[in-house]
């Protein structure tokens, strides 16, 4: 391989890498990946635009660190997909693939941003509902039986 042929291909994957970025979000057992192009400033989740979303709660936990970076998104176009859990985690993971693909876009300044608010919103959460136990399965995993005093 040539030289300019290297030069080429170098300047082919940075284009490429500036072109889109991809990041991934978990809440749960929900799981949500965005990827955020240049464009008109749209943004979808699960093919639908943010703003036609009726769940209130839902709009603005994805809307979320749109707030936070201010203006800079509106040169982005933002697509988020979110599969698995419930409509609430789903809406967990979008923010958190949202705010992780902004951080890497915008810079440190973002991240720094995102740190302070929420950690939530770069860091996944590993926390889990306990397995119950077998001989009182139905009352939770550390129930016992009421003892009496008398």
């Amino acid at each position: 391989m040539t030289k300019k042929n290297e030069d080429a291909d170098v300047k082919k994957e940075e284009t490429k890498a500036a072109d889109a970025v991809f990041s991934t979000g978990k809440r749960r057992k929900a799981v949500a990946r965005a990827s955020i192009k240049p464009g008109k400033g749209t943004v979808t989740l699960n093919s639908m635009p943010v703003d036609m979303i009726e769940n209130k709660t839902v709009q603005l936990l994805v809307k979320e660190p749109l707030m936070l970076v201010g203006d800079a998104w509106k040169k982005f176009n933002i697509k988020a997909t979110a599969r698995g859990g419930g409509t609430i985690g789903q809406a967990q993971a979008a923010r958190q693939a949202i705010a992780k693909a902004l951080a890497e876009t915008l810079g440190p300044d973002a991240k720094k941003i995102f740190m302070d608010y929420d950690r939530n919103m770069l860091v996944y959460d590993p926390r889990r509902t306990e397995p119950h136990k077998s001989p009182r399965s139905s009352q939770g995993p550390r129930r016992a039986k009421q003892k009496s005093k008398r």
